[in-house]
């Protein structure tokens, strides 16, 4: 099964909760703990976008507060690594609502035509600048890649209206 990156909208009392119990925290992972809505399954975008994000020309500041949005700030609760062996070393970490609002406004600030703009047409191109995994989108890879920038700026950006945390892991 292929690793992928999860994110999911919670409240800072959530994340409060999720920080005591390992339990708490397991039921967010498993997608019960919070609406469905509230969850994003990036899936190996994340592995695309940091490399096209830079071809787009954002400054390194940008760059960094872009790669916080995937990377998270520290781990939630490290005992639930010891619960749950299948996330191979992955921890499940965290922003805070004002961290979220950091990530909200860098990823607003670079528009899905943008980071179409960037995809090279040659595969060779396209491997040495976005990765090899790039590779393997099957259908227009600018115009799929400036989709999943809008579909993580738009839930970042929800994330930050309603105040909210994000909890990021690879599942």
């Amino acid at each position: 099964m292929a690793v992928t990156q999860q994110l999911a909208r919670i409240s800072a009392a959530h994340l409060a909760a999720c920080r005591q119990s390992t339990e708490t925290l397991g039921e967010l992972c498993a997608f019960t703990a919070v609406p469905k809505r509230d969850y994003c399954d990036l899936n190996w975008w994340p592995a695309t976008l940091k490399p096209a994000w830079k071809l787009t020309g954002a400054d390194d500041q940008t760059l960094a507060l872009l790669r916080r949005g995937f990377d998270g700030d520290e781990e939630v609760n490290p005992a639930y690594r010891d619960v749950l062996s299948s996330i191979d070393g992955h921890p499940v970490t965290a922003l805070e609502p004002r961290h979220v609002a950091a990530v909200a406004e860098a990823l607003h600030g670079i528009t899905p035509e943008a980071v179409r703009a960037v995809v090279p047409s040659d595969p060779e191109q396209i491997e040495a600048e976005l990765g090899s995994i790039a590779l393997d989108v099957i259908g227009d890879l600018a115009e799929i890649l400036g989709e999943q920038h809008a579909i993580l700026r738009d839930f970042y950006a929800e994330a930050a209206s309603r105040e909210l945390a994000v909890a990021l892991w690879w599942d």
